[in-house]
């Protein structure tokens, strides 16, 4: 019987060869667009030869009609193919149940490949076979029922993951915003710090969590289509796809970990290196040490210079062996960064330099008490860009560094060191008053005023002898020079209180008639109290 069937099967493909023309050389035209036969969403076989006018997308029209024309049974027959040559064009013919299904020309080959015509046909034969099964079964009740039955499963597990994984990322997310609430009544809690990158938090937990239901997502998607034979190839391009993009990314982990191993030694020792150079400046900014040319005021910014040199030139070095530092995008990245910081240097690159001319002239330190222009304050911060000073009314003035170096600084503190910042008071006093009572009577009058220091001890200078008065200046060292207005208030009442005990009147005489006796002090008098005999 099967003799008979192959023998039918085979005048079938001379009759069709025969009808179509003895001249078969002439029946396959000149090349076309080529054409991929699919069946059952599976590729079985790429037609290019034009056969009596028929280009390869109408071949492929024509058979894909014959095969949806198959029945059930039809397309469970055995799938055969035979050899055919006709004046010299070799084919291969293929039919199922003695039916014929399409004729597999020479011509079809590609010749890139180097594939004969007996494994094209061998392959096509597995592809078509497969598609006509699978045909076959989606037509079977039985199993789109048990597709249709899988479905639903994958389905509601599907529903149950999302729902556990939204379950658990609230619960993670309730968890960490407790820890937060409880760090702001902890100062000393680990969390603290999630205080200001909550938000950072969130977003990363909805990354997340986005990323596992897309992935949920797309797993039961490959479940359902490989439930049925007839979706069966598009499960596999999606596994395919997912399996290619795993390993690509393993391949690139693996391949990245010689390069990320240099690159962790490489800023080891970099670090490691700023470490050593850290503590020999700090010894120097403590005292302990003694660099030549690095004096105690600018150690700790030679100190950051030197450490960004040090990263600078460890970074350089690591470059190269990022995994990222040939591709595209960050070689655009690094154009763009460039790019923008030559542009907006110019500004940023004078202010820092002002910085450093600040810092190494020792124009002033945090701590100073300095007047700058119209402002008068103490230096509370010294960055690379500009200086903050508060004032005596307790505001805070921010100057560029630029600014700075082109105004005069006067520094009432660098020249006092750690005696303080210097102030200082003037009174006019006639002849008549013995300068030794002044002297001692301001002295005595700065020694009880809060916030001016004991030690050193206050003195008293005779700044000029005017024609009807002398000129007194009271110097003292302050604790706190943001209070130097409170200071010189309650400074300038106890030199009134002081000067009506002792009966010395505070005045600038002018004589408008010469006075009857000269104005003079008796030497009897010249060590009134408070002034010392000694």
């Amino acid at each position: 019987m099967i003799y008979l069937l192959r023998s039918f099967f085979c005048l079938l493909g001379l009759n069709l060869l025969l009808c179509a023309g003895v001249q078969a050389k002439e029946a396959i035209g000149p090349a076309a667009p080529e054409a991929v036969l699919t069946f059952a969403n599976r590729e079985i076989v790429t037609l290019r030869a034009t056969v009596q006018g028929a280009t390869p997308e109408m071949r492929v029209k024509r058979i894909g009609e014959r095969l949806r024309l198959m029945t059930e049974e039809e397309l469970s027959h055995p799938l055969e193919h035979k050899d055919m040559a006709l004046d010299g064009v070799k084919g291969k013919v293929f039919g199922v149940g003695g039916q014929l299904i399409f004729v597999l020309y020479q011509g079809d080959l590609d010749e890139e490949q180097g594939k004969d015509l007996e494994a094209a046909a061998k392959l096509a034969e597995a592809r078509l076979r497969e598609a006509l099964d699978a045909a076959a079964q989606q037509r079977k009740g039985a199993v789109v029922v048990k597709g249709i039955l899988l479905s639903m499963f994958a389905t509601m597990v599907a529903i149950i993951l999302l729902w556990a994984i939204q379950r658990a990322t609230s619960l993670v997310l309730a968890r960490l915003q407790n820890r937060v609430q409880a760090a702001r009544e902890d100062a000393k809690a680990r969390w603290r710090w999630a205080r200001q990158a909550w938000s950072l938090i969130t977003r990363v937990a909805q990354l997340l969590l986005a990323f596992l239901w897309v992935s949920v997502v797309y797993l039961w998607f490959i479940y359902v289509l490989a439930a049925f034979p007839l979706t069966h190839p598009f499960a596999d391009q999606l596994s395919s796809y997912l399996f290619d993009m795993l390993a690509t990314l393993g391949a690139g982990a693996i391949s990245a970990v010689p390069g990320l191993l240099s690159v962790a030694v490489i800023l080891f020792l970099t670090k490691a290196t700023n470490d050593v150079v850290a503590n020999i400046f700090s010894s120097v900014d403590q005292g302990s040490a003694v660099i030549p040319g690095i004096h105690k005021d600018t150690a700790k910014a030679t100190r950051r210079l030197v450490g960004i040199l040090i990263w600078g030139l460890g970074i350089a070095i690591a470059y190269p062996y990022l995994p990222i530092a040939e591709s595209n995008a960050f070689k655009g990245l690094s154009v763009m960064f460039g790019f923008m910081l030559t542009l907006g240097s110019a500004g940023l690159v004078t202010q820092m330099m002002s910085g450093l001319v600040l810092i190494y002239a020792r124009a002033l330190k945090v701590g100073d008490f300095v007047s700058i222009g119209e402002v008068m304050g103490v230096v509370k911060e010294m960055g690379m860009l500009s200086t903050k000073i508060i004032n005596m009314r307790n505001e805070e003035i921010t100057i560029p560094n630029a600014v700075l170096v082109g105004n005069p600084i006067k520094n009432f503190t660098s020249a006092g060191g750690e005696r303080g910042a210097l102030v200082s008071t003037k009174v006019t006093i006639g002849y008549d008053a013995p300068w030794r009572q002044v002297h001692a009577m301001l002295v005595s009058a700065a020694q009880r005023t809060s916030g001016l220091r004991r030690e050193p001890t206050p003195y008293v200078l005779q700044r000029a002898l005017q024609d009807f008065y002398v000129e007194y200046e009271l110097f003292a060292y302050v604790d706190r020079p943001l209070d130097r207005i409170l200071i010189l208030s309650e400074l300038h009442a106890n030199i009134q209180d002081e000067f009506n005990t002792h009966g010395v009147q505070i005045m600038s005489p002018h004589f408008v008639l010469q006075p009857r006796n000269n104005v003079v002090v008796p030497r009897e008098q010249w060590f009134a109290e408070p002034a010392d005999k000694a």
